[in-house]
């Protein structure tokens, strides 16, 4: 079930990312504000994330997966309307909750997660992002047609694809609303034995306990510093890249293909990532991230008019973006206790993307004055902590319960 989910959930989503830098600067006429249309939709996925994970907290992952597809799906629509009558506000406030698209299927990561054991964790993480392949591949490249359903109508043909992805939304909402019984989070309670700090019946779902259970744990500082600037750095120069290639003279078709590619990288490879962090650890796997996305910031940089070399530079930042999510889901949710988890959970859906939120909105900045290389210059060195983190705790092994 969670896998028909994240097909259409991903399809939804990936057939408006392609789109969202273009449709910005034809709305405002103004480059410097393309990359506030994706910051918004990042932005409205930060935002949502701790609502939605309280309400896992207190009534299981359906009630709360199926309210993230809803609000997505008008999100879609509102971005039409923004689009049809010209209003930047509107449109920024419909790729906000457009956002909660994206909330859902990240937590459906770590509803797969839920009834699992350490050792195929990563494995159960990493079908469940695999699944996003086949709608995020196709997505992009099926926006030019269903834009064009709409020429010579009302709706303007660049914004017409988020009708489409309204309606991937609404079915997705419905596959988990019918499908995803008996709730995975609920049964993981029911099955799981009960601390004395937390008798039957008390959920921790505040931002507090989420940021204390963090503080305790210093892998779980590790994990969510990797999973923060694995997708700040992939979002602040995924975003810019088709406003990148357009400026060099590719067009929709060639763009869709690039992201397409990107998106792939992002997912096909999952349970390859899911197998090593299971089979030879999370921290190794966290390592092979940082030199995938610093590999990835190098191709891209230096690229200039070379389409190619740009193609190959955003699929290995979406091999390095899987590596780093699959491995810190994973570590994340093995370093915290069970009554823990829907909060810790959330707050880094919170901090990964209120992060890629700002670096998304300086993106756009950083190009308009310097440049597309400069900005994955910024991108590599996000990367620093992390690698400086995971040698020190791979240097250092953690404590017994750390």
């Amino acid at each position: 079930m969670l896998v028909v989910s994240q097909i259409l959930g991903g399809l939804g989503v990936a057939i408006g990312i392609a789109l969202a830098p273009m449709l910005a600067t034809e709305v405002t006429g103004s480059e410097a504000l393309s990359g506030l249309a994706p910051t918004a939709s990042v932005a409205g996925t930060a935002l949502l994330s701790l609502p939605l994970a309280a309400l896992m907290t207190s009534r299981g992952r359906r009630p709360g997966l199926v309210l993230a597809y809803l609000i997505g799906a008008l999100g879609g629509a509102l971005v039409v309307l923004g689009t049809v009558v010209r209003s930047f506000p509107l449109l920024l406030l419909g790729m906000a909750a457009f956002g909660a698209g994206s909330s859902a299927n990240l937590q459906a990561r770590f509803a797969a997660a839920d009834l699992v054991g350490p050792e195929r964790r990563g494995r159960a993480i990493s079908t469940v992002v695999w699944a996003t392949t086949i709608g995020s591949v196709v997505g992009p490249n099926i926006a030019a047609p269903a834009g064009r359903v709409f020429r010579g109508g009302p709706v303007p043909e660049s914004a017409g694809p988020y009708l489409w992805s309204a309606v991937a939304f609404l079915l997705a909402g419905v596959t988990v609303a019918v499908l995803l019984r008996p709730d995975p989070l609920l049964t993981a309670r029911a099955l799981a034995p009960q601390s004395p700090q937390s008798p039957q019946g008390v959920r921790k779902r505040s931002l507090r306990a989420g940021v204390a259970a963090v503080r305790e744990s210093p892998m779980a500082r590790l994990a969510l510093g990797t999973v923060t600037v694995s997708h700040t750095a992939m979002v602040s120069i995924m975003v810019m890249t088709p406003v990148h290639l357009g400026g060099h003279g590719a067009g929709l078709q060639l763009i869709g293909l690039v992201i397409s590619g990107h998106i792939a990288g992002m997912y096909a490879f999952s349970p390859v990532m899911g197998w090593l962090a299971d089979r030879f650890g999370r921290l190794s796997v966290i390592g092979l991230a940082v030199g995938l996305l610093s590999c990835a910031a190098l191709l891209a940089g230096t690229a200039g008019p070379r389409h190619g070399q740009t193609a190959l530079g955003l699929f290995v930042l979406g091999l390095g973006w899987s590596a780093g999510m699959i491995a810190g889901s994973a570590l994340l949710t093995d370093s915290v206790p069970q009554d823990d988890r829907a909060a810790v959970q959330g707050l880094s859906d919170l901090t990964m993307n209120a992060a890629a939120g700002i670096g998304g909105a300086t993106a756009g900045v950083i190009v308009a004055q310097w440049g597309y290389g400069p900005l994955n210059a910024v991108g590599a060195a996000l990367l620093l902590p992390v690698a400086a983190l995971a040698l020190r705790r791979s240097v250092k092994p953690p404590a017994a319960g750390a």
